[in-house]
């Protein structure tokens, strides 16, 4: 298959329930008929916002990934499963329900900087391996602890006839909103799981920029006017610079030293058209991205 070189920029899918972030990859890469790749694995029981880089904004994924995400997580109290969601089997119960107050209590303590043991059942890789897959085997897993950073956390609605409780997760890289529910359950004295999971937002790209899947598949040939400019998805942490020339890959920018940013957008300092875009890499910043 040979792949188209004249699209760049993102399809932002609105994933369903049941199908991989891979999947949906693939479906936009056929369809497309262009170089693909999905900014942050979504699990298959979780919907919503799933950016998909087309062309040479594939290049800009590592930026992206470093957005903050936002979740709405609707946890099941009492039960612990082994993948921490409704899809695993049960391994412990218990019969306590916690309320509303002392739900409420607990989640101060959840924000900023904490330390997650990611859920064993994940994609993470192991000597090459999906964790998944190495306990599909029968293997012993053990993941190590990463610390995370959650933005914020609300309680959004809480059943205690049904055992339900709904927050909203604002979140960086690495999170994992399974482990959350779980170590939730453990702070509160039972056990939780994640029954429902939505993306709500990735960086700008939010719920109202998002597309059902099967609406873009039906789409055809004509799904190419979805993709919108590489850097839309990144105007929050942007900053501007002007330059004299066209820059190529990798070039050095000389005499830029702007901290608290690890993306530069570089314009044309007599059109101010977007000639591509920088990070910093050893000590220097260098044109990553080639309009």
């Amino acid at each position: 298959m040979i792949l188209r070189t004249d699209l760049c920029g993102w399809i932002v899918l609105d994933k369903p329930m049941g199908m991989s972030s891979n999947h949906a990859n693939s479906i936009v890469k056929h369809l497309l008929g262009a170089k693909t790749g999905h900014a942050g694995t979504l699990d298959p029981l979780a919907t919503g916002v799933l950016p998909i880089a087309v062309g040479s904004a594939t290049r800009l994924i590592p930026y992206l990934v470093q957005s903050a995400k936002t979740y709405l997580a609707t946890l099941q109290w009492g039960e612990k499963r082994d993948t921490d969601d409704s899809t695993g089997l049960v391994t412990h119960t218990s019969l306590k329900t916690p309320t509303q107050e002392e739900i409420a209590h607990v989640l101060p303590s959840f924000l900023g900087n904490i330390i997650q043991y990611p859920p064993q059942f994940s994609a993470l890789k192991i000597r090459g391996k999906r964790a998944c897959d190495r306990i599909r085997r029968g293997e012993d897993v053990a993941l190590a602890p990463r610390t995370v950073h959650i933005n914020a956390l609300t309680l959004v609605s809480h059943k205690e006839n049904v055992r339900q409780t709904t927050l909203r997760v604002t979140c960086g890289k690495g999170t994992y909103i399974r482990s959350l529910a779980r170590d939730l359950g453990y702070a509160l004295q039972t056990f939780a799981h994640i029954i429902a999971l939505r993306r709500e937002r990735v960086g700008l790209f939010s719920e109202t920029h998002a597309i059902p899947l099967e609406k873009f598949r039906a789409m055809g040939h004509s799904a190419e006017s979805c993709v919108v400019q590489p850097e839309s998805a990144l105007d929050d942490i942007l900053v501007t610079l002007s330059v004299q020339n066209c820059l190529q890959k990798g070039q050095i920018l000389e005499n830029y030293a702007e901290q608290g940013t690890h993306l530069v957008r570089l314009v044309c300092a007599s059109t101010g058209s977007l000639l591509g875009l920088a990070g910093a890499k050893d000590g220097q910043w260098r044109c990553v991205w080639k309009s």
